[in-house]
């Protein structure tokens, strides 16, 4: 199964967390940019939002332009455009065209802001985010560090960026298998975002989502169900039934039920996930794609080989289209695609399948979680 922690990535304009945690957050010099650029970062991040990530890349590169064209390449605003196209090229499963972009804004921001200012801190969260991402956890580990102990100081242990940093660092043991430590990181940041931000709080849930996954991770089963289940009743109450985050935790439950077997309990749940995220967020946005491919996976375990090859075939046609050919999330869904053929016993593969980025993928007919 592939598990994905949500971590907090930042572009700019609002924090949220989200499938892939962005930092869309206000920028406090603004108001001094050329109504263009703001336009552009406007469109964006509403691109963004609606999972039309080839807009959005494209509204972030227009947008770099302007900013270079008004500004030198150390002003916030350049940076803030750049640490967005960066982004944009990681959310698409980019890293090579993301790593120098990355690297870039981190130390113009270093030299510019100083290597504990705000800006800074969230550069460095977001190269750490990218080597995560990436497998590169030997050199992600020390810079979530150095993100959180900085926020730490300057903005105290409760704000909800630290908190945020906080997570990502737990999420990093936890992909290491680190449990342990990953557990003890995953309770704090809960009981500080309970006491800050309340018990229905949107990011309060998100810590509440990431401990059950965590022991969902751990065969702990019972404990994760009831997380789970809590997590679902308060994003429903506070959020609405429609929410992106509400689906989320639904989609959730129904990987826990699958994950163990409970085919009948899982499907319902998977399909109202599915239902709901096309009519919300549209059938191409990537959370679509998780609750389609999920649910073919759950066909697929139970041998319902004619429902789940054209959901299979599809979520792999529009992650292609949407997140481009070596996407990881593109290779689950090539993958998939080939174990379906596998088990049917048909000498016929998909038309891209090779040994290369089939191996790169993860080669599980279970359930892809989703998180915010």
């Amino acid at each position: 199964m592939q598990r994905r922690i949500s971590t907090t990535l930042c572009l700019s304009l609002a924090c949220v967390l989200l499938l892939v945690p962005l930092w869309l957050g206000a920028d406090a010099h603004r108001t001094a940019a050329p109504r263009a650029l703001q336009e552009l970062n406007a469109k964006t991040v509403a691109a963004y939002r609606e999972g039309r990530y080839q807009d959005s890349l494209t509204w972030a590169r227009k947008a770099y332009e302007v900013a270079t064209q008004h500004f030198d390449a150390t002003h916030p605003h350049t940076l803030t455009s750049l640490n967005n196209l960066a982004l944009l090229y990681q959310a698409q499963g980019r890293y090579g065209e993301a790593a120098p972009l990355l690297k870039t804004a981190l130390q113009h921001s270093q030299e510019v802001l100083g290597p504990n200012h705000p800006q800074t801190l969230i550069s460095l969260n977001n190269l750490a985010a990218l080597y995560d991402a990436q497998g590169r956890y030997g050199e992600a580990e020390p810079l979530f560090k150095t993100a959180l102990q900085g926020s730490q100081e300057v903005l105290g242990p409760n704000h909800p960026k630290t908190l945020g940093n906080l997570n990502n660092l737990a999420a990093l043991y936890q992909a290491q298998g680190r449990y342990g430590e990953a557990e003890s990181l995953f309770n704090v940041a809960l009981q500080r975002k309970q006491e800050v931000l309340g018990p229905n709080h949107p990011s309060t849930l998100t810590s509440l989502n990431n401990l059950a996954l965590l022991y969902d991770a751990q065969g702990r089963y019972s404990e994760a169900e009831l997380l789970y289940k809590t997590a679902l009743q308060r994003s429903q109450e506070a959020l609405g039934p429609n929410h992106p985050d509400t689906l989320t935790s639904l989609n959730n439950l129904a990987a826990l039920y699958h994950v163990q077997g409970r085919y009948e309990e899982a499907e319902p749940l998977y399909e109202t996930a599915l239902q709901r995220s096309q009519e919300v967020l549209g059938p191409n946005h990537p959370d679509t794609l998780t609750s389609l491919d999920n649910l073919a996976s759950l066909y697929n375990v139970q041998r319902r080989y004619e429902e789940a090859e054209p959901l299979f075939k599809a979520a792999l046609q529009r992650r292609q289209e949407v997140l481009g050919p070596n996407h990881p999330s593109t290779l689950t869904s090539l993958s998939n695609l080939t174990l379906l053929y596998t088990a049917q016993g048909a000498t016929g593969k998909p038309s891209r399948c090779s040994k290369s980025p089939c191996n790169r993928a993860k080669r599980s007919s279970e359930p892809t979680t989703s998180r915010p």
